[in-house]
């Protein structure tokens, strides 16, 4: 209980004093975890609507594939893409191990199967008499698409939610592909991990609550347009 209030006093000397070192780390962890976000928005939400409302051989397998990857362990995903992006790996004349683009590759992989996988749901659940409404009013293709993803909009909001959630808190995969290197690649999570080992709980504990605080203000933010969402 100790180590908790003064992780408190921690957190409340490095926010009022805006330390430096701490707002560098605060703003990495935005960048990376908000990039990764949108690309698993870019990735996800076409994925996720073009498995519900089309039927082929071989899709089952996909959602299936969808829903495993819903679950992937992070130390897994970072070290699949630590053996690509090494040295002498397929894609290691890029140079982008140990860098912030290697953390959003990583996470981002983490987050396309959540994004897709709670859209898929979302389309999925529309009213079938609804789409044959909106076809019978003569919309094309694309408007059909958008109205949809429209109705969805509640279940969209979900599954951003639910993929920033995964990889704003994910530590195993920026460790790996990130290394932790202070002022370049140290985000919330790792640098809470790193004061651990060294044995400073209440530096910990103060970083713990930054990013508790930070996670809490963004997903209220989001579940505040979910609900006004609903409301209309």
């Amino acid at each position: 209980m100790d180590t908790i209030a003064s992780g408190f006093l921690e957190a409340f000397r490095l926010i009022l004093t805006l330390d430096p070192d701490v707002l560098d780390i605060t703003m990495r962890t935005l960048q990376v975890s908000g990039i990764a976000t949108v690309v698993s928005i870019i990735i996800g939400i076409p994925v996720g609507t073009f498995l519900a409302l089309t039927k082929f051989w071989g899709r089952g397998f996909i959602v299936s594939v969808i829903n495993f990857g819903m679950g992937l362990p992070p130390v897994v995903v970072g070290f699949v893409t630590w053996l690509l992006l090494m040295r002498y790996g397929p894609l290691g004349m890029l140079g982008l191990l140990y860098t912030p683009m290697a953390m959003i590759i990583a996470q981002a992989v983490i987050a396309s199967p959540i994004v897709a996988g709670f859209t898929l749901a979302a389309v999925q659940s529309i009213n079938p008499k609804l789409r044959l409404q909106i076809l019978a009013l003569g919309a094309t293709r694309i408007q059909f698409v958008l109205l949809l993803l429209w109705e969805s909009r509640l279940g969209i909001l979900a599954a951003i939610i639910a993929g920033f959630g995964g990889v704003i808190s994910e530590v195993g995969a920026s460790m790996m592909v990130g290394g932790n290197v202070r002022g370049y690649t140290r985000v919330l999570t790792t640098a809470t991990v790193l004061e651990v080992s060294k044995g400073k709980f209440e530096l910990a504990a103060g970083l713990s609550i930054i990013l508790l605080l930070l996670s809490f203000f963004i997903m209220a933010s989001l579940s505040h347009l979910q609900q006004r969402g609903r409301a209309r």
